[in-house]
């Protein structure tokens, strides 16, 4: 009898712990869940002040902006330093199989989160992030002077933050080789030097002599309308078009222009695109709102459930740039899309498209034409600018190149060597694109893009008749195949697991690289 006494006691005790248990990790999930949505409110001012610093600010108010917006994103640091929540997540980890399919994906970030911040307090975050929020307001004044000379040391600063983030950095398990792989972590998880060494060797290897036969035996293409004038008011229309075309929610999203274009999620209702428009150059505009219009549509298309759970930012670049360069792209640069738009383009720039046939516009807004300017590089062309920034950007925070006046010559040197091409002024050469400002490890997520969305695209054919549906403008159907098998676990699954889940098989540049010889040779050769 007093052996089933004791045994009833034992049990009552390891039900009333487990209860203990149950409650304790309700209150660490409730506890990050009201840090992380105080936080969300600063990081959400934080967004609008960068919004307006890309798109309105005056030039003698940069500073200030930058001074604000460094300041509130470091309230939000603070609240995720405090000890409460720091206890309360590491609590969310050390449980993580009892928590809901999504709370255990929030677990599994913070503890992330948690080992590249433990060791930064919230003084040296400030000092950092004021460094990045100057080499903005640096990189933007030499740009407009075209004088690196006005952000070298800037950009040397931004290295060295990099670094110092890495110093202090604690790492489950093994720590990564080299520097650069664990920024390209940060930004493509799983992602190392290896892997996109592989990818950017075969793709040289294949495109390089093929850029080369375009070049000597190539077709002659007709591109003199694209230079035509046109206004801003056109452009305006015009874009205003693409974006209802491809689907954008405008009672969820709104556009503007800016000098870098760019998309910002500012909240779960609030998605900003941005364009540049230049008289003589109209289809610039065009496929760059298409470009960020992709990325807005991934944004509003995201489940309701990653906002309610705090997943909602856990997509990687790789996977945001192969949406917007598979709507610019895949869709925009085909002959489906062009023969679609290609009456309403008539329409709005009347003196562009007189004598310009369908066949000639299609044609021309796929020319190969080695360049200087990335955003502006043609489908082909443009991953050789990716692999000349990761070269540099390998060199530079893996030690073997110093950050000095003779940088600008380096990249005039790589542009040289992949496109026969040479900048006359750091403008449209080191100092064209902004991402340096905020460190290193962004760019390759550009090329990355391409391939996935090569990989899926193929899947897609597979349930779609692509080309019908792309002609009739159902981007109604094409939106949701990508609803259900692109955007709603992007925020869930490593990118290597997520494109993985949509095509079946692993990552490879394959697909990227059979689709531009198929096309181009087509266009050029045959």
């Amino acid at each position: 009898m007093a052996d089933k006494t004791e045994q009833e006691q034992e049990v009552r005790e390891a039900l009333e712990q487990e209860k203990a248990g149950r409650q304790g990790l309700g209150q660490a999930l409730q506890t990050v869940r009201d840090s992380l949505d105080r936080a969300a409110q600063y990081e959400h001012a934080v967004r609008i002040i960068n919004y307006d610093q890309e798109t309105i600010c005056p030039s003698k108010g940069m500073g200030e902006q930058a001074g604000v917006q460094a300041f509130l994103a470091n309230q939000a640091f603070r609240l995720k330093k405090e000890e409460r929540f720091t206890a309360a997540a590491r609590t969310l980890y050390q449980q993580r199989q009892q928590l809901d399919p999504l709370d255990r994906l929030l677990a599994q970030a913070l503890h992330r989160e948690d080992l590249k911040n433990r060791r930064i307090s919230p003084e040296k975050d400030l000092e950092l992030t004021r460094i990045y929020n100057q080499a903005f307001v640096d990189w933007l004044q030499a740009k407009k002077q075209a004088d690196f000379s006005l952000f070298e040391d800037s950009l040397r600063k931004v290295r060295e933050a990099d670094l110092q983030r890495l110093a202090l950095r604690d790492y489950d398990g093994e720590k990564p080789a080299a520097p650069y792989d664990a920024l390209l972590d940060d930004y493509e998880r799983g992602m190392t030097e290896q892997i996109l060494d592989g990818a950017f060797q075969k793709f040289l290897k294949r495109m390089t002599p093929l850029l080369r036969e375009i070049q000597t035996k190539g077709r002659i293409i007709r591109t003199d309308f694209l230079s035509r004038p046109v206004t801003d008011q056109q452009q305006r229309e015009m874009a205003d078009w693409l974006l209802d075309l491809i689907g954008f929610d405008k009672e969820r999203g709104a556009w503007t222009t800016t000098e870098h274009p760019f998309t910002d999620n500012i909240g779960r209702d609030d998605a900003r695109v941005t364009t540049h428009f230049y008289p003589r150059a109209f289809l610039s505009s065009m496929f760059s709102i298409i470009h960020e219009g992709g990325h807005a549509l991934f944004m509003q298309q995201q489940p309701q459930e990653d906002y309610d759970h705090h997943i909602n930012d856990m997509q990687s670049m790789g996977q945001h740039e192969s949406v917007s360069r598979f709507y610019e792209n895949r869709i925009g640069r085909s002959q489906a899309f062009i023969s679609l738009i290609y009456p309403r383009c008539v329409e709005i720039f009347p003196q562009v498209f007189t004598g310009v046939t369908m066949e000639d516009f299609y044609r021309a807004v796929n020319v190969v034409q080695p360049s200087l300017i990335r955003t502006e590089a043609d489908e082909f062309t443009y991953t050789f600018h990716i692999i000349i920034r990761y070269e540099l950007e390998k060199a530079i925070v893996d030690g073997g190149l110093a950050v000095d006046a003779d940088l600008p010559r380096q990249w005039n040197a790589l542009y040289q060597k992949y496109l026969g091409v040479c900048p006359a002024n750091d403008r449209e050469g080191i100092l064209q694109d902004v991402h340096w400002a905020s460190g290193f490890g962004y760019f390759p997520a550009y090329a990355l893009g391409n391939m996935y969305n090569a990989m899926y695209y193929n899947r897609m054919a597979q349930d779609l008749d692509l080309e019908d549906l792309i002609a009739g403008g159902r981007f109604d159907v094409i939106n949701g195949w990508m609803a259900g098998h692109v955007f709603a676990r992007a925020s869930r699954l490593a990118p290597g697991d997520w494109i993985k889940d949509i095509t079946g098989r692993s990552f490879t540049a394959d697909d990227f690289l059979d689709y531009l010889e198929e096309k181009y040779t087509k266009l050029y050769l045959d």
